[in-house]
């Protein structure tokens, strides 16, 4: 069993990009409870914080690098299972992935390169 954990960066002139990290394993009902209770207002999280690839980079190419519509929140999508990794090599187990976003206190808006240019 796999799980896809989906989501997605937009930055404030709505360009979006989106990502998928696989997780080896079965992602079960009070595991989902655990990351969306530590979602800020139930959709956001930063990236660096809890392990997931930063997204917003694909913008770069369009702006060539990060501009005031830039900031630090990426947005839960959410969770597919899958049959098998196809869609890339298990980012992690979903036990680890869930245990990450349990250590979440309060999110550290200091890990985006985005926090530089005063945008988070």
């Amino acid at each position: 069993m796999w799980t896809a954990f989906d989501y997605m960066y937009r930055d404030a002139g709505n360009f979006k990009a989106f990502g998928t990290v696989i997780l080896e394993g079965e992602l079960r009902a009070p595991d989902r409870e655990i990351i969306h209770s530590r979602l800020e207002s139930d959709e956001f999280f930063i990236a660096e914080q809890v392990g997931v690839p930063p997204l917003y980079h694909e913008l770069y190419r369009w702006s060539d690098g990060p501009t005031k519509e830039d900031h630090c929140w990426h947005e839960f999508v959410g969770f597919r299972e899958i049959a098998d990794h196809a869609e890339g090599r298990a980012a992690s187990t979903t036990a680890e992935f869930v245990d990450r976003f349990a250590a979440v206190k309060d999110w550290n808006e200091t890990l985006s390169p985005h926090v530089a240019i005063g945008s988070c």
